[in-house]
């Protein structure tokens, strides 16, 4: 059953190039294109101040991801995002469809 989900994450101050960061957002896109869901939006909110301290970071690059995709593809996300040191923090939540 395809479920409709968002993701944000919070990606590493130490992440500077617009290659590193597109890399990171491909590499999660593919994960979910490979697993036979659909990327509806991502959302890049830039370099935001963070509220508290995580990992020695006050700030990170802040991505919102709104996709489609059966729930055991949303775990594997999950288990690659968890593995992914450049990503400080991530929530991913299951949307009702609109």
């Amino acid at each position: 059953m395809v479920r409709v989900y968002e993701m944000m994450f919070i990606i590493s101050p130490k992440i500077e190039t617009d290659e590193e960061i597109t890399a990171i957002i491909e590499k999660l896109k593919g994960i979910i294109e490979d697993g036979g869901g659909n990327v509806a939006n991502i959302n890049k909110w830039g370099r935001r101040k963070l509220a508290y301290e995580l990992k020695g970071f006050t700030e990170g690059l802040y991505v919102v991801m709104e996709f489609e995709c059966e729930s055991d593809v949303a775990k594997e996300l999950e288990r690659v995002v968890k593995l992914t040191d450049a990503i400080l923090r991530h929530l991913i939540i299951k949307r009702d469809k609109e």
